[in-house]
């Protein structure tokens, strides 16, 4: 489902050009459930905003679900990111203004779906991530990890093929941890999303079928099933 190939990124700097990304080749299949992991700095982040079409790389293709990225115009990636990825980020990025419904529906209300067809989204996603009855309650009134199954409400909203989950559960416990991880879990193998999650925690990387360890830009290996593949 995803292919890169020769994927270099660079960023100027007063001392030249930062090589955030090193020529990686990188390949992952439909319905996956993969954890990157590598030191702060490696590029992990990086690697995730160009699969999600938020950057572009400087050398090098990449394909997602068929698409060429590197040949869409801004456009078309904006097009491509609402209808094909959902994005969870380590802060959940909620609007504090908005009721948790009204953050779950966002994407479908952008795309100007019919505000019964929205109510029943929503009222369908807040169950499946076990937050019903919290529809009218604002971020601010909810836990870490309530907010963190809200955002992964919103992510889903549109249907995606694909979850890209940056630090999903940097800012939380470790049961609220595991919740979203179970959660994480049960869409890949229920819905079969593929999951592509950045994260420091060797706990959190278990409930991956696959660990792609990367270095100052470059992969250096990988494990699966507790095996390694260098």
């Amino acid at each position: 489902m995803i292919c890169l190939e020769k994927v270099s990124k660079f960023y100027p700097t007063e001392a030249g050009n930062y090589a955030a990304l090193k020529e990686n080749d990188i390949h992952i299949r439909k319905g996956e459930f993969i954890a990157i992991m590598g030191p702060s700095g490696s590029g992990k982040s990086t690697l995730l905003q160009l699969i999600g079409g938020l950057d572009e790389p400087s050398f090098g293709s990449i394909s997602v679900d068929g698409i060429q990225l590197n040949e869409l115009n801004e456009k078309q990636r904006t097009l491509f990111r609402r209808e094909k990825v959902g994005f969870v980020f380590q802060n959940y990025q909620l609007l504090p203004m908005m009721t948790v419904a009204e953050n779950v529906g966002l994407s479908l209300a952008a795309n100007k779906a019919p505000k019964s067809e929205i109510k029943a989204i929503v009222q369908r996603l807040l169950e499946d991530v076990n937050l019903e009855g919290k529809a009218s309650q604002f971020p601010s009134q909810l836990s870490g990890g309530q907010q963190q199954r809200v955002a992964i409400a919103r992510a889903l909203a549109m249907k995606p093929s694909l979850i890209l989950a940056d630090e999903p559960t940097g800012n939380l416990d470790r049961k609220n941890g595991e919740d979203v991880l179970k959660l994480l879990s049960r869409l890949n193998k229920e819905e079969q999303i593929t999951i592509v999650m950045v994260t420091h925690d060797p706990q959190a990387a278990k409930a991956a079928d696959r660990i792609i360890r990367i270095e100052d830009g470059e992969v250096v290996g990988e494990e699966t099933n507790g095996g390694n593949r260098q």
